[in-house]
């Protein structure tokens, strides 16, 4: 069993900032892919950032140099800081991990999400 849960989301007012925290547990053998998708209300779910076991990264145009995204491998935990903060940025975010477990090969687990709203 492999749960992915993620905190930290809120209200916050625009050009403000906010950090989302993701850990995952359970009987995981190696994580490789960490990383955050959003969904805005109407729209489909769409990439944001993610960061490899070596600690590369990869941003969406839209939150190059304001959202930055990390990983603490011994927790298990991936993080997104949030900087300047737009209203477009309102949406649940979704945190998902590609890992292996001891009974099972690498695949995707995804959390329920995290509502993060930003308005005045």
């Amino acid at each position: 069993q492999v749960q992915v849960v993620e905190s930290g989301g809120g209200l916050v007012q625009p050009g403000g900032s906010l950090k989302l925290s993701c850990a995952a547990s359970g009987d995981i053998s190696r994580i490789y892919v960490m990383g955050w998708f959003r969904q805005a209300p109407g729209k489909e779910r769409e990439f944001v950032a993610t960061i490899t076991s070596d600690g590369s990264t990869n941003y969406a145009d839209s939150v190059k140099g304001r959202f930055t995204i990390s990983r603490d491998s011994a927790k298990s935990t991936v993080y997104l800081r949030m900087n300047s903060l737009k209203p477009d940025d309102t949406a649940v975010y979704y945190c998902n991990v590609d890992l292996s477990t001891i009974a099972a090969p690498s695949r995707d687990y995804w959390g329920k999400g995290t509502l993060v709203t930003v308005s005045s």
